[in-house]
Order: structure tokens, then sequence, then C-alpha cells
């Protein structure tokens, strides 16, 4: 009986090890449209762009930061990383904004698809993506 209980287990944490993998390799990318002249900005100035602390890129073109919904986990990643955010710090930090007037968060997509689309239609807007979704509609943008 004792076999039966071990093979289960050692095919579970297999597989949740493969899990863990996958999960690591994504790699969220800042992206603007591909006409957009922006090739880098700094890791603050993309955090206040999506925190809504600031309003344009560098140089002082207009920025339009577009979001994923909630839930969705390039949006964790991308707040994890960007801005060292929970979810939950992230949904506070947006109440508290409301609540006070100072802001409203950034428009939010269903997935990476419509975030592209929404920046090919937007020139001055930003996002984020998962590595894999970039294509020619848009471009990657450095993060310093």
């Amino acid at each position: 009986m004792r076999r039966f209980v071990t093979i289960p287990l050692m095919a579970i944490a297999a597989l949740a090890l493969q899990l863990n993998a996958e999960a690591t390799e994504a790699e969220v990318v800042a992206v603007v449209s591909a006409d957009n002249p922006i090739d880098s900005i700094s890791r603050i100035e993309l955090t206040n762009i999506f925190l809504g602390k600031s309003g344009s890129f560098p140089g002082g073109a207009p920025a339009q930061p577009v979001d994923l919904r909630e839930g969705a986990q390039s949006r964790v990643m991308f707040y994890s990383e960007f801005a060292g955010k929970s979810p939950a710090q992230l949904k506070a930090y947006w109440s508290k904004m409301i609540f006070t007037g100072r802001g409203q968060p950034p428009k939010a997509v269903d997935d990476g698809n419509a975030v592209k689309q929404w920046l090919a239609q937007n020139p001055n807007a930003i996002g984020y993506l998962d590595n894999s979704l970039v294509d020619d509609r848009v471009k990657i943008v450095s993060v310093e």
C-alpha cells in the first residue's frame, strides 16, 4: 500500500516542478506602439506612469498606460517586478487614489492581444506583455 501512495505523490511533485519551471520562463516586458519613438525608460518613470504619478514619457510626450485585467498573471508579474506591489497592495493603492480624488487606474483590457491592439491604435500608449506575445505591432522598451 505504501507504494501506491508514494508514486502519486512523486507524480504530483514532478508536475508542480514542471508548472513552476514554466511560470518562471515567462518574462513580462514593457511595450509601446512600433510607431512610438521611445526606446528606453527608467524603472521609476515606468512605475510612475502606471501608478498615475506621471502622464508623460521621458522628453515630455504624453503617456497613456494600458493595464491587463485584475487576476492576469502578467499583471501580477509586472507590478511585482517593476512597482514592487502585490495585487492586494495595488488594489489598496488605487482605492486610496480614487477615494481621495487623486487619480484613476489605467484602462484595463482582457489579454495580450487587446494590449497590442490598443497600442497599435494609440501611439502614445504604453503597456506590458508576456515576451512571447511581442510582434511587429509593438516594440519592447528597455527598462533601465
